[in-house]
């Protein structure tokens, strides 16, 4: 049994997917029980598997593709910290997309592909091995296309076909990295990092390059991040999921993998990639910080803030010390929270309010209260105020940066904590402070209707929150992040 439940957990997305693409599309009662259904028993598993792994448990599935060639799938403490995040919000995700989309056109394909994103994040998270995080890498990729394109305007096509221009480039060089490395190591595994002392330096640091280029486009790092901010075409339920759940994070959670559990933070650092790495993510937090400053619509200020903080997780695994690593894994799930409710607000404000500017703001306080305190929490999170999720993450990289002797880094987080403030402040501020704009009309009506598209806003907000004031808990996201790092994760 044990054995099985890797392939169990993935199969909670998968099969749903697989049957909803048939139902008809006057079938909302069918299609949205199975939706739910799916997401709660998902979560209920992981929930279990975490009290599980906790305890010290691990759990394998290796089932064969090829002669000579397996897919590995693996539970452990770094797979549950991504699965939980993207269980957890799928269900949120999904509760909101149903009310978000109502009764619109092409709901089975737009479920369909929404679940084999999430099955293709949850394989991408229990990859055991290269070969199987390059297989479901790439299922991503495919899943997340339709999705971008979904209400085929020429906007979203135009999306969708610039997300492939950056995506199947990147696909291209992390194959090349795979199959390079590979013909000297042999099949790499996560649990077993291969030995590259018989390897030239030149090579492996070019390895290394194709490596970062493959997943960092899903990651958005400069200069590889144009396909976010398009994407931005698509319905509020896609940004929130290409933000939060699935694609940025997939790269991220990539870089990770590649650093630790490919080269391993000794390697990396005796070839010098480390301090390069570092700083082209220094780099991405800064500019998304500062591109965001002009951006006139919500959404797109919200595309490039993510572009910047993704990278805070490719910073902390950079510098490769443990509480630098702690904050990184950490913030990986603390952004999740925060952005996600960012775009859930977005996709109200414009559901019910027709509002996608950002002068557009202007009164939505006092008009729309739930929306605008939990947008207000999620925006004030980004900036790091205490107690709020994202100031942990941004103490913990700081704290890391100096216990590896890079201080320089504090001024990279200072800096961007000042840039946050400043494209995030105006908004609070319209939101609170400024009569409604003219022409600007909000029925008395807009959040007594909406409880669907306003309740799961409230539980991201409330948890964006709850995880800073709890941080310290052993069940917090930086709890099992330190979990992660105690069981020798960086060694």
């Amino acid at each position: 049994m044990n054995a099985f439940l890797p392939v169990l957990i993935l199969m909670t997305s998968l099969l749903p997917a697989g049957v909803i693409f048939f139902i008809p599309q006057a079938s909302h009662t069918l299609r949205n029980t199975i939706n739910i259904g799916a997401a709660v028993a998902k979560l209920a598993l992981v929930a279990w598997m975490l009290l599980a792994v906790a305890g010290g448990a691990s759990y394998e599935s290796v089932l064969p593709l090829a002669p000579g060639l397996v897919l590995l799938l693996r539970v452990d403490a770094l797979a549950l910290l991504f699965i939980s995040l993207s269980a957890t919000l799928w269900l949120l995700t999904t509760i909101y997309a149903i009310f978000y989309l109502g009764n619109k056109a092409e709901l089975s394909r737009f479920f369909g592909f929404f679940s084999l994103c999430v099955a293709a994040t949850t394989g991408l998270a229990l990859s055991g091995s290269l070969i199987s995080f390059f297989l479901f890498f790439e299922l991503l990729t495919l899943s997340t296309w339709p999705l971008v394109a979904h209400k085929q305007d020429q906007a979203s096509l135009a999306a969708a076909r610039q997300y492939l221009m950056f995506a199947l480039p990147a696909s291209a060089s992390l194959l090349w990295a795979i199959i390079w490395l590979e013909s000297y190591t042999g099949p790499v595994l996560f649990t077993d990092p291969p030995d590259l002392s018989g390897i030239e330096p030149w090579k492996l640091r070019t390895i290394f390059a194709l490596f970062i280029a493959g997943v960092g486009a899903k990651a958005a790092l400069v200069p590889l991040h144009g396909w976010l901010p398009s994407a931005m075409a698509a319905p509020a339920p896609v940004s929130a999921l290409l933000h939060a759940v699935a694609v940025v994070k997939a790269g991220a959670f990539g870089v990770v993998r590649v650093v630790f559990d490919v080269f391993g933070a000794s390697d990396m650092q005796a070839l010098g990639v480390d301090v390069p790495l570092a700083l082209l993510a220094s780099f991405t937090i800064l500019w998304g910080s500062w591109r965001a400053l002009d951006q006139g619509e919500v959404k797109k200020r919200l595309a490039f803030s993510t572009v910047s903080q993704v990278s805070y997780i490719v910073l902390g695994a950079a510098l490769a010390g443990p509480l630098a690593m702690v904050g990184a894994l950490a913030h990986l799930v603390h952004q999740g929270l925060m952005k996600i409710t960012l775009f859930f607000c977005a996709g109200i404000y414009d559901e019910r309010a027709g509002v996608k500017k950002i002068e557009g703001l202007n009164g939505l306080g006092q008009a729309m209260p739930w929306t605008s305190v939990c947008f207000s929490l999620g925006a004030l999170g980004m900036i790091g105020l205490p107690p709020l999720a994202g100031f942990v993450s941004k103490v913990y990289l700081g704290l890391g940066a100096i216990e590896v002797g890079a201080p320089w880094v504090v001024a990279v987080l200072i800096a961007s904590t000042l840039l946050n403030a400043a494209y995030f402040l105006p908004l609070v501020y319209r939101l609170w402070f400024l009569p409604l704009g003219e022409g600007v009309e909000v029925s008395a009506q807009a959040e007594s209707g909406a409880i669907g598209l306003i309740a799961p806003a409230v539980v991201t907000a409330a948890a964006s929150l709850g995880v800073g004031l709890l941080a310290a808990s052993a069940v917090s996201p930086l709890g099992w992040a330190s979990l992660i790092v105690a069981r020798g994760y960086l060694e």
